[in-house]
């Protein structure tokens, strides 16, 4: 990047009795794609109102370009003021213009005239964004963008800020949308920063490396004390492993489900057989739902397995919830039947936090007050049992109204999963969760012995969880893939590349096949890996140089001519990956 536009250096912040953070140095450079990471309770959105000037620090030195225009997206905005959405977006000192809203809310599928205090968490959140990106900021500054977002509008905004000239920090859950937009890390960790020049994708190499680091340096000094600090981060990285081994076994449950669902004679084959209905849970037969003259769901045939873990995706309005409810049988098809297996036992969890009674503690929550709790039949002390979900054992005395939003989120989850069940229903329980409650989250579906139904539009979540895909179009229609969202969104593209291709080749003249390579695209081929492979080392010795977070402040030329010279190395590696990559092709084609 070049200078920085916005900064901060000396960063304290005072919470509590004790500092949240102090000493902290950050800086966002005009083109910054900046994706910012911590777990719940470090501090990440109180941070974002520091970088936003909403709140004022304890200590720290803030410095902006003038004429810089910082705007933030916050988690839940408060339009309890507004009669309607347009009147909140067209609201404050630096209000855009009304048209400029409506163009953006027009694209995002809202209506901006809907009561304020009637519209939906989608609705109100893309109220919010179109308030945003209607202000032109040059550091846009954005807290969970994709909550209560639908599919369609997630797509929207990662193709608007992939063309967004300006700087963003984003915090978020969806590791997708990270992985697809972010070129910068700041990860925010026991009360300090750190800042590195990769985006997402490299964030679990490199925390991975960081915390092998610190247990090497905390074995030299023999300090005890120390490596029980750091157990929930060893637990972390532990995880990430175990969850590979996971991975191959979801594969294997995949292709089997695969082998199942067939083309429409395999899947009859397959219905028919003795052990696959016995083992089947839930039994849709040719059901039709309808609510008025839409038909949302039309003659859908499946059968859900003991030990299915189906994923629900779709836009808005499209009919998740109303096939989530068919299934579980608690409303009834207009037409066909649902049958469901007279032993199944399930449990919903749905982020209804509100049902967590904020002057009750979390002992009271887990345990009714004791020192035990039941997990599955099994008993567990109720600190261990803490500690399974990524909680300081300590805070079992803390009152839930205390506790952060993706903390009551995760105690909920706990308290749910502790329970008998051979049925789990998650709707959208992604919110609120940081990356690591997300990772535990997968391991303990996977690990779950009974069948699972789960509503979400984390694209990567569901990725690495489900077996089954039901996607809903809105048409009536129900696709079943086995696999995640990934192989879903491959079906759906797959036929209209074909129908582009096929129109293509009857208009276009057919090309005139070549041989060989000329001598300039051979030399390329031969070429190109070499010179990718010195730009790497020469970004890497940057980066290495770059991470002394006391440069910017001590050498600010030299930390000034590096980030341009690192922006110049990653378009240069881009463009040669790009070349290499598409004479690779050609050479396959050749051969």
């Amino acid at each position: 990047m070049a200078a920085p536009i916005l900064s901060y250096e000396g960063l304290g912040l005072v919470q509590g009795s004790g500092w949240l953070f102090q000493d902290l140095d950050i800086y966002v450079g005009a083109r910054d794609r900046l994706a910012l990471i911590g777990r719940n309770g470090a501090g990440k959105t109180t941070l974002l109102k520091l970088l936003a000037n909403r709140i004022d620090a304890d200590k720290g030195k803030r410095t902006i370009v003038p004429g810089t225009h910082v705007v933030m997206l916050e988690q839940e905005p408060d339009l309890s003021a507004f009669d309607t959405l347009m009147d909140f977006a067209t609201s404050g000192a630096d209000a855009p213009a009304e048209h400029d809203v409506a163009a953006i809310a027009d694209q995002l599928g809202i209506d901006m005239s809907r009561t304020a205090t009637s519209a939906s968490g989608g609705e109100r959140r893309r109220a919010a964004i179109a308030r945003a990106l209607a202000q032109n900021p040059d550091v846009l500054l954005l807290d969970e963008p994709t909550n209560h977002l639908d599919l369609a509008a997630i797509d929207w905004l990662e193709n608007w800020l992939a063309r967004y000239t300006g700087a963003f920090v984003v915090i978020s859950h969806d590791r997708t949308f990270l992985t697809r937009l972010t070129r910068q890390t700041l990860w925010l960790d026991r009360g300090s920063i750190r800042r590195k020049e990769i985006g997402f994708g490299g964030f679990d190499e490199w925390t991975e490396a960081v915390f092998a680091e610190e247990a090497r340096a905390a074995q030299k000094l023999d300090s005890k004390l120390r490596l029980e600090a750091h157990w929930l981060e060893r637990g972390v990285t532990a995880r990430r492993k175990r969850n590979q081994g996971r991975l191959e076994k979801l594969k294997e449950m995949r292709a089997t489900r695969a082998a199942m669902i067939g083309g429409p004679g395999v899947a009859k084959l397959g219905l028919a057989n003795d052990d696959v209905r016995s083992k089947s849970v839930i039994v849709a037969d040719r059901i039709t739902k309808r609510f008025g003259d839409r038909t949302i769901i039309r003659d859908f045939d499946f059968r859900v397995q003991r030990g299915d873990r189906i994923g629900i995706v779709g836009a808005n309005g499209a009919g998740k919830s109303t096939l989530l409810k068919l299934l579980t049988g608690e409303i009834q098809p207009d037409e066909g039947t649902v049958t469901l297996a007279p032993t199944l036992d399930g449990i919903v969890i749905d982020q209804q936090r509100s049902l967590l009674a904020p002057d009750k503690t979390v002992r009271d929550i887990l345990a009714d007050g004791g020192d035990w709790v039941e997990v599955r039949g099994v008993k567990k002390h109720v600190q261990g049992y803490l500690k399974d979900f990524l909680f300081d054992p300590g805070i079992a005395e803390a009152n839930v109204g205390a506790l952060s939003g993706g903390e009551r989120s995760r105690l909920l989850l706990a308290r749910e999963f502790a329970r008998e069940s051979n049925l789990l229903v998650l709707d959208e329980p992604t919110n609120d969760l940081d990356l690591e409650t997300l990772d535990l989250l997968q391991e303990v579906i996977a690990d779950y012995e009974g069948t699972v139904l789960l509503v979400s539009h984390d694209r990567d979540f569901l990725d690495r969880t489900v077996t089954v895909t039901l996607g809903l179009d809105g048409s009536g229609k129900v696709d079943i893939v086995a696999g995640g969202y990934a192989d879903w969104e491959a079906k759906r593209v797959k036929p209209a590349a074909t129908k582009a291709k096929a129109a293509a080749s009857e208009t276009a003249p057919p090309p005139q096949a070549r041989k060989k390579l000329s001598y300039k695209d051979q030399r390329d081929y031969d070429l190109l890996p070499a010179r990718i492979e010195a730009i790497e080392k020469e970004m890497a010795a940057i980066e290495a140089e770059l991470s002394d977070s006391s440069l910017f402040t001590r050498d600010n030329a030299r930390f000034n001519a590096l980030t341009t010279k690192l922006d110049q190395l990653r378009d240069e590696k881009t463009a040669a990956e790009d070349r290499w990559l598409a004479l690779a092709e050609e050479v396959e084609a050749l051969s």
